[in-house]
């Protein structure tokens, strides 16, 4: 059992599949494949269960997990400490996202870690929560930013702002810039939102059905729309509202592109949580990038 194997069968376990393993990995599908199948063959069992058209773990690849990524997460932190030890500036530094926080906020962070740090060299990658967890846990990123806290082992959470939900719609709807009550009062219009029962589920989008859930209300008109740039175009075409995250849509309230609907009842936000491996290796970099993703947000 080596290293490689390993990160194979993470890939694999991340991915949901063969086929994005080996796209995330640079490898064939038949390489990706050949490797598991070897993998499977030394632990004496299945390390996976077809579920539809994607992969879960079975019983033994979810005993295998932990310790699996332990050793990628070991070997992510031995490369780093050679690199910043070798080089002595503040390295590579990975860093996962949710894709609605990959923002201003976000982009002028890393842009004064690396003033602070010249030489750094940062890779952004977005991901839903649950997969910045798992990043971060097995060392693929040294730092990650998600929606609510991982109760899993292995993680610091540390919530650095939170983020109030307004509803959005187009500028030219009857209700642009009015006041309801009650948010059951939008309960017939169409609604976009992130997809909700799928594998690769946003948790933030959890929230946002929760609300109608807790008023009583469990059937809604809705479209599934995996992007927050398509749910803000298609909310300025009027195909629908959405319930987002403020920063998110400051630029187009600003061009007056969307209106903002007031509702009494709704006062919701929720937390952003900077992840970290409990006992990893945090370069300089790492450091500086940490230090700038604290600081308040204005």
């Amino acid at each position: 059992m080596d290293s490689e194997a390993l990160a194979t069968f993470l890939a694999v376990h991340r991915r949901g599949g063969v086929s994005a393993a080996a796209d995330e990995l640079a490898r064939t599908q038949s390489a990706i494949s050949r490797r598991l199948a070897l993998l499977e063959q030394e632990v004496g069992a299945p390390l996976f269960e077809r579920i539809g058209r994607g992969l879960v773990l079975s019983e033994v690849g979810a005993a295998l997990l932990p310790y699996a990524e332990r050793v990628a997460a070991a070997i992510g932190d031995a490369q780093a400490a050679a690199e910043a030890a070798r080089t002595g500036a503040g390295g590579t530094v990975q860093v996962v996202t949710v894709g609605t926080l990959a923002n201003a906020a976000l982009a002028s962070a890393l842009q004064r870690a690396r003033a602070r740090q010249p030489g750094l060299d940062l890779r952004l990658q977005t991901a839903t929560s649950a997969e910045v967890s798992a990043q971060v846990r097995s060392g693929a990123a040294s730092i990650g930013l998600r929606y609510f806290d991982d109760a899993g082992a292995g993680l610091e959470c540390r919530t650095v702002h939170t983020e109030r939900l307004v509803v959005v719609c187009s500028p030219s709807h009857p209700l642009a810039g009015k006041r309801v009550k009650t948010l059951s009062q939008l309960a017939g219009e169409r609604w976009l939102a992130f997809p909700a029962p799928e594998r690769r589920s946003e948790a933030f989008a959890t929230t946002v059905f929760a609300q109608f859930t807790t008023r009583g209300i469990d059937r809604l008109d809705w479209i599934a729309i995996d992007s927050l740039t398509a749910q803000k175009r298609l909310v300025q075409a009027g195909f629908g509202l959405a319930l987002l995250q403020a920063s998110a849509v400051d630029e187009e309230l600003a061009k007056r592109e969307l209106a903002v609907l007031k509702v009494g009842d709704l006062d919701v936000a929720v937390p952003v949580v900077l992840v970290t491996r409990q006992g990893g290796y945090l370069s300089g970099g790492a450091k500086a990038v940490l230090r700038e993703l604290m600081r308040p947000v204005r």
